[in-house]
């Protein structure tokens, strides 16, 4: 056979099979404050003023590369659990990745975990709220050990010896992950345990136990099926007494430098969240101490999760902005038949409507935030009792479908692992089950209501501030105290009273905000009576350009 022969011919065009174009480049260097008009607003409205020049400066580095970066070498390379060294002594270790140091170090730099309660002034928590709303754009994982320890404070306080001991560490603006006691370090975090296998939601169901073992010192021994951060250096934990549920400060180390049986038996698998490990532990006879009084441990750990259910209407409205802002930078450089697709009008109507969802959860956001600036007065202990359960249960409940639409915005590219939205979307769903789902919320804004009747009073005190503003807005707030003194199958309807709750008050909070535009559009689409409707689906007549502009993460369009 005749052997093959190359051809003579010179290949001229084999690495030009086609130019790259009309395709977006990533969304970086811009300040994800100084573009953010809502969030701008909201700050100034609720008192926050003060920390303008802070927040700005925030904003710039949140928005630059290599912070943008690290969010997704977090997420790539996922926490490693490691249960014994290599000789084999146990030291339940989690391992991960520099980045995720890296964001924890930002965060806890900044004061995230600390600033209201080692600064307390009008105004303390709005600026936090904000700066935190900006810093979980990078990546939403690692803010569940920030928000713990954050939480963790008004618990803590309600046991003097302990606060004493642990407030200067847990409240220092420094970051320690190694995996050593707790009396060698400066600076610790903390986390919770609080779910069981056998009941989840309903902690009563819990049979971890504690033996007192005398001068405040408890040995617990039972298991915890969600445990989020494990290299937490302490958790505050639920188990019976003989006196009932008590809360216990449960350290990783013993203080004498020996490992406190908190065993790690696996970390879970989760769809989203996966920077952030998420552990099942056995209590092995654990050293515990007691946190507020004996058989009261809800009322303790209550303090702790009414703060975290407030960091998770941050964490999704700041997810939500994330969102907004991808759809409508990809929409401002893609063109398909023959124009931008920011220049189409039913795209415009899908991004003004993804904005009008970011207004109305910053401002109920951060005017909850104002509320628990000031809990010296009733008005505002009564807003947040009630608002962090409405605000949570709508906000969070609302974030998933939000990122869907937001990711569908950039077509085929929303799904892939390398653009953000796929991972906006993944996460969306973990505050509206953490710390209690859509039903547990609904059902405590009942509870709130039948124990606190004057927590609904002051809700329409502060709607009354809108009367007359429009009439749409005047129907509904008549409608919701009409259906809140309907008590036949009240349970059965929670939900529904959650939904007119929230969107009273974001319908309020709007127009008492400088955009007639974004109330306007606001009441029409959210307060009408259109039924179920998808996003994208404003009515005629409203001012989309100035929603879109008000959400543009990069100035004039």
């Amino acid at each position: 056979m005749p052997k093959p022969t190359t051809p003579s011919v010179k290949a001229t065009n084999w690495a030009d099979t086609h130019e790259v174009f009309n395709q977006v480049a990533p969304l970086a260097g811009h300040n994800l404050y100084a573009a953010d008009t809502a969030l701008r607003q909201a700050v100034q409205y609720n008192g926050g003023h003060w920390a303008e020049d802070d927040l700005q400066r925030y904003g710039e580095v949140c928005g630059r590369p290599e912070m943008i970066q690290r969010g997704f070498d977090a997420n790539e390379f996922p926490p490693i659990f490691e249960p014994h060294d290599r000789v084999g002594n146990r030291v339940d270790l989690v391992r991960y990745h520099p980045a995720y140091h890296q964001l924890m170090q930002l965060a806890l730099s900044e004061g995230l975990h600390s600033s209201p309660w080692t600064d307390p002034k009008p105004g303390a928590h709005v600026a936090r709220a904000a700066k935190y709303y900006l810093h979980c754009q990078l990546e939403a994982g690692h803010g569940c050990p920030v928000t713990m320890t954050f939480a963790a404070v008004p618990s803590i306080r309600l046991a003097p010896a302990l606060a004493e001991e642990w407030l200067p560490k847990i409240t220092n603006r420094g970051y320690d992950p190694s995996n050593r006691p707790h009396t060698e370090k400066t600076a610790v975090t903390i986390g919770m345990g609080m779910t069981e296998k056998q009941g989840g939601s309903d902690v009563r169901a819990n049979t971890t136990t504690a033996t007192p073992l005398g001068d405040g010192c408890y040995e617990l021994v039972g298991h915890k099926w969600f445990t989020s951060a494990p290299m937490c250096d302490a958790f505050l934990m639920l188990a019976r007494t003989d006196a009932g549920l008590s809360c216990f400060l449960v350290p990783r180390w013993r203080p004498d430098g020996s490992k406190n049986p908190v065993q790690i038996q696996r970390l879970k698998n989760k769809a989203g969240n996966v920077s952030n490990a998420s552990s099942e532990i056995e209590l092995r006879g654990a050293l515990g101490w007691l946190v507020g009084e004996e058989g009261r441990g809800i009322n303790a750990i209550i303090e702790m999760v009414a703060v975290t259910r407030f960091d998770c209407m941050i964490g999704s409205a700041g997810g939500q902005r994330q969102a907004v802002a991808q759809a409508i930078h990809h929409a401002s450089q893609r063109s398909a038949f023959g124009k931008r697709l920011i220049d189409q009008p039913l795209m415009q109507n899908v991004l003004a409507d993804l904005q009008l969802e970011v207004e109305g959860s910053v401002a109920l956001t951060m005017r909850m935030a104002r509320a628990f600036d000031h809990p010296e007065k009733e008005h505002e202990r009564m807003l947040m009792r009630l608002g962090a359960a409405v605000g949570k249960y709508w906000i969070c409940k609302r974030t998933p479908h939000h990122a869907y639409e937001a990711m569908e915005c950039l077509g085929g590219n929303g799904v892939i692992e390398d653009f953000i939205t796929a991972r906006l979307y993944r996460d969306a769903p973990i505050n509206a089950i953490w710390e209690g789902s859509g039903n547990i919320q609904a059902l405590d804004v009942l509870r709130a209501a039948a124990k606190m009747p004057a927590a609904i009073d002051h809700w329409f005190d502060e709607l009354a501030d809108s009367t007359g503003a429009d009439p749409l807005l005047d129907r509904w707030i008549l409608s919701l105290k009409n259906q809140l003194a309907d008590s036949d199958q009240i349970e059965f309807r929670a939900r529904q009273l959650a939904d007119q709750l929230a969107l009273a008050m974001q319908a309020h909070l709007l127009i008492q905000g400088s955009s007639s535009a974004v109330a306007e559009a606001f009441i029409a689409s959210r307060l009408s009576a259109r039924g179920a409707h998808s996003t994208g689906t404003l009515p005629k007549g409203l001012d989309v350009a100035t929603l879109i502009e008000r959400g543009n993460p990069q100035g004039n369009l």
